[in-house]
């Protein structure tokens, strides 16, 4: 059966709240334009799905109300042909929102009644294949959503997820969690282990700081996983890889297939699906347009950049892991720096090129390296791009300790554990001193990426991610 689910950005959330609010207790009602992603195929259950994602919140204008109480609210539909007419031009979805301040967990009859009204003026405004996504909002901050995509049945959205610092979800359907995770429970709560029990996770490169992560999210018991990676296992890896074996690297075995093989022995109801390519392949858009937050653990530019944009388009939260060790460079063993950082990506927060975290000239050598190697040579030739230079040091304490940091940052998303208000949007851990900090970074105005609001939940256009070439 087709999956529909339904994303708010948290200042959306805290805007519909707003907008609904009255002090008798009166239902409210706002309207919003969505995003839509269609992906063909869920990697675990090989299903289609469809994800909405908000893109803006509106007010329902003063001279359009009707009448309110509380048990309904009325207003005239002026307004709704306006929001109709943008999101056909804008290429969204119409979503009408009300409210059950009284508690009434559901749709009642009139808003079956009402709401058939609405999407039929939607589709004959907007033709065939219009659809309208209705929202209702129980209480004080339950949600529950529908679609309408013909006049009969409207099709019911199996969870709603609210994602800013934190990472909520609100399901109709929650998943019974291993027994073999109850002493996580007692440090966290009876919650954590269904929460994470209902993820879907990416993890984007399987080395140094990728297979830790796999194999920490697994123990953590997070539902779904899939890997992606292009390499394979080299002897040069064991010393990190978590799981790699030297049969593996004499046989140059797939690393996302040595993570499969190692969580499915643990036998903790993990399903972990692998994906053997570059992050940017198109065989690969459908796995993470389907996860609810995805692990950067990519040592290369080009990768983190595009995650970047996946993160802003999809409202999908990007937990990016870098390491430094760089060596001396005098000779003489050692190293000059140790450190390892984590940034959350997402709208709102700095991108990584506000943070300076990645170099966008590498980003572009790194492309054509791929895209053209003949080319990326004779490039180097002449001096226009850099070489490949000598490997980087690699320390499995150090790039595990950076994994930790990245995972727990996952939790203080579900759990806040810390007790500051869920994750941190970047943290810088120096390995050798033993102290971190946080570091703040502010989206430039003139970013195309995070100083506008024009991508953030935008989801499927053409070209993917309004990439050229």
């Amino acid at each position: 059966m087709k999956r529909r689910d339904i994303t708010l950005h948290a200042r959306h959330r805290d805007k519909l709240q707003a907008l609904l609010a009255h002090p008798r207790g009166h239902e409210g009602a706002a309207y919003m334009l969505l995003g839509k992603s269609e992906i063909a195929q869920d990697p675990w259950d090989l299903e289609p799905r469809t994800r909405y994602t908000s893109y803006e919140v509106i007010a329902i204008p003063q001279e359009d109300r009707v009448d309110a109480s509380d048990k309904h609210v009325t207003w005239n539909t002026n307004s709704f042909a306006q929001l109709c007419r943008r999101a056909k031009e804008e290429g969204l979805v119409p979503a009408i929102v009300h409210s059950h301040p009284g508690g009434f967990d559901g749709f009642s009859d009139q808003d079956d009644r009402n709401e058939r009204d609405l999407f039929t003026m939607a589709r004959n405004r907007n033709g065939e294949g219009t659809r309208l996504v209705s929202v209702v909002q129980v209480g004080d901050g339950l949600y529950r959503a529908r679609v309408w995509e013909d006049d009969m049945i409207p099709l019911p959205c199996h969870r709603v997820t609210v994602i800013g610092t934190r990472l909520e979800i609100q399901s109709t359907d929650v998943p019974t969690p291993s027994e073999a995770l109850a002493r996580q429970a007692l440090a966290f709560g009876p919650e954590v282990n269904g929460l994470l029990k209902q993820l879907s996770v990416a993890v984007v490169g399987c080395g140094g700081t990728g297979s830790p992560v796999v194999h920490l999210l697994a123990r953590l018991g997070v539902g779904r996983i899939v890997v992606i990676d292009d390499d394979v296992v080299e002897h040069s890896n064991l010393n990190r890889l978590y799981g790699a074996t030297r049969k593996d690297a004499e046989n140059a075995v797939p690393k996302v297939d040595v993570m499969v093989r190692e969580v499915t022995m643990m036998g903790l109801d993990v399903e972990i699906r692998s994906m053997n390519g570059w992050v940017d392949a198109p065989h690969i858009r459908d796995a993470l347009k389907s996860c609810d937050v995805i692990f950067g653990c990519t040592d290369d530019h080009a990768g983190r950049l595009y995650l970047n944009r996946v993160a802003h388009f999809y409202l999908i939260p990007v937990i990016d892991v870098g390491l430094v060790l760089m060596p001396r460079d005098d000779g003489v063993p050692g190293l000059l720096e140790m450190a390892a950082r984590v940034s959350v990506l997402f709208p709102t927060s700095a991108c990584h090129g506000c943070r300076g975290t990645v170099d966008r000239v590498r980003a572009r050598e790194e492309d054509l390296q791929r895209s053209d190697p003949a080319e990326y040579e004779r490039q180097k030739t002449e001096a226009y791009v850099r070489g490949g230079g000598n490997p980087a040091p690699a320390v499995v304490t150090f790039t595990s300790e950076a994994a930790t940091m990245a995972v727990n940052e996952l939790l203080a998303g579900l759990v806040d554990f810390r007790g500051g208000g869920g994750w941190t949007w970047q943290r810088y851990r120096k390995l050798d001193k033993g102290f971190e900090r946080s570091q703040a970074a502010q989206p430039r105005s003139d970013c195309p990426v995070c100083g506008s609001e024009e991508y953030w939940g935008l989801g499927d256009i053409d070209p993917f991610l309004d990439r050229i070439g």
